[in-house]
């Protein structure tokens, strides 16, 4: 089930995207689940010994039931709320702490104070009440119990605990204050991201799914998208919605079969026609995020002409040129950015999209080229690089398209116009 881009309910600003889908009949972590011994294993909390939990033992059990299970595996690392206790902190969910709803339901920000539980800080939570009629509900929920409960690491986003009462599922998250990454590239009113903060958040979500592939039971993420990616007060990127996510292959298996779902203009095209599911179906993802991120357009865009509505197949033909490349870079920038920082960014995207997953790049090769690009200062603005020329092939009788054709002559203010 291929998720529309367009296809939700719209979000109310600075929403956090915490939506889940999940469609296996196991989601699970064996043992540990420890990374590789790679840099981006440091600061990791350490990880509870883990029984095998699968869909198939907990899907149909009674709420008590799957409480004592999850509290028998999880104790100490996750709070198990009563509904009372999410009522009290959310005021109800009332609307006005309202942050997002879409098909799983409504997100609303919460209070913690010391008082609530022993051990459990005081701070803003986040906490998303899934509608148990929508998607596939129960699943979804515990999907997210199930790998967020384990999973521990700065790129990710922090689950604090769940409720099940009855018929209800609730999750608890650390609050995000800074939203989602698709707020500031498309839809929030402000001032655009800053180059080196586009960079930041490149490089701790890079780290966030090299982490993912790096454990010793690899996990294939399936959903990386701008909606996707939280941002804390510090711009820190942390990974979201585990609900799709999905253990890699064992042994000698080349890769995951599996039912295809995610998002359009993000998953990879052979997992697409195929169902053949890798961690560099993930890699595609993250290609398709940085031409986000450099461009300022979306996946994918059903409001510009035919030729331009994929963000991938339109851009292909400029990233390899640094003359081209220059006529599609985000026009927010106003050239305040790295002339050799883009062209390396474009051309590590150009990797990550190759039709041949054998060519895209290891996360943790991703990081390194992100990282390399840090302290720049070559703006483009300074060396006469904006704004940039238009291609010649690019006019239309001689005249060239003007900036809401998408291709920018000269910089000027652009209004940002969510959930997928």
């Amino acid at each position: 089930m291929m998720r529309d881009p367009k296809s939700s309910r719209p979000w109310q600003p600075f929403t956090a995207s915490y939506c889940c889908s999940a469609d296996d009949h196991q989601v699970m972590l064996g043992g540990r689940c420890r990374p590789s011994r790679s840099d981006f294993s440091k600061d990791i909390a350490p990880l509870p010994s883990f029984r095998r939990l699968s869909f198939s033992d907990l899907s149909n059990s009674s709420s008590m039931r799957i409480n004592e299970d999850l509290a028998q595996n999880f104790a100490g690392d996750l709070y198990d709320f009563q509904l009372s206790e999410l009522r009290a902190i959310t005021q109800n969910f009332s609307s006005h702490f309202l942050l997002g709803e879409g098909g799983f339901g409504t997100v609303h920000k919460g209070y913690i104070d010391d008082n609530l539980r022993q051990g459990l800080r005081a701070q803003a939570v986040a906490v998303k009440l899934l509608d148990i009629e929508g998607l596939q509900g129960h699943r979804e929920w515990l999907a997210e119990v199930i790998f967020l409960g384990q999973l521990r690491h700065p790129h990710l986003v922090k689950l604090i605990g769940y409720c099940c009462e009855e018929e209800e599922r609730l999750l608890v998250y650390e609050f995000m204050s800074r939203g989602s990454l698709e707020n500031h590239l498309f839809r929030r009113i402000s001032t655009s991201l800053p180059w080196g903060t586009r960079l930041k958040i490149a490089i701790g979500a890079a780290k966030g799914l090299a982490f993912l592939h790096g454990a010793e039971k690899p996990v294939i993420y399936r959903d990386f998208k701008t909606s996707n990616i939280l941002l804390d007060s510090d711009f820190t990127a942390k990974l979201s919605d585990f609900g799709l996510a999905k253990m890699g292959p064992e042994g000698s298996k080349s890769h995951v079969t599996t039912r295809v779902m995610g998002t359009y203009g993000y998953a990879a095209p052979e997992y697409v026609s195929t169902g053949h599911l890798t961690t560099k179906s993930d890699v595609y993802s993250f290609g398709v995020v940085l031409l986000e991120m450099l461009t300022g357009r979306r996946a994918v865009d059903k409001k510009r002409t035919k030729t331009e509505q994929s963000l991938v197949d339109w851009a292909r033909p400029y990233l390899t040129s640094s003359r081209r490349l220059r006529c599609i870079i985000d026009p927010r920038l106003m050239g305040q950015y790295s002339i050799k920082g883009a062209k390396d960014m474009a051309l590590l995207a150009l990797e990550c999209i190759s039709l041949n997953p054998k060519d895209r790049p290891k996360m943790p090769s991703i990081v390194e080229t992100l990282e390399s690009l840090q302290n720049l200062k070559d703006m483009a603005v300074s060396y006469g690089h904006w704004p940039p020329a238009t291609p010649r092939s690019d006019r239309v009788n001689g005249v060239p398209p003007n900036n809401k054709g998408g291709h920018h002559m000269r910089p000027s203010p652009v209004t940002p116009t969510k959930k997928t």
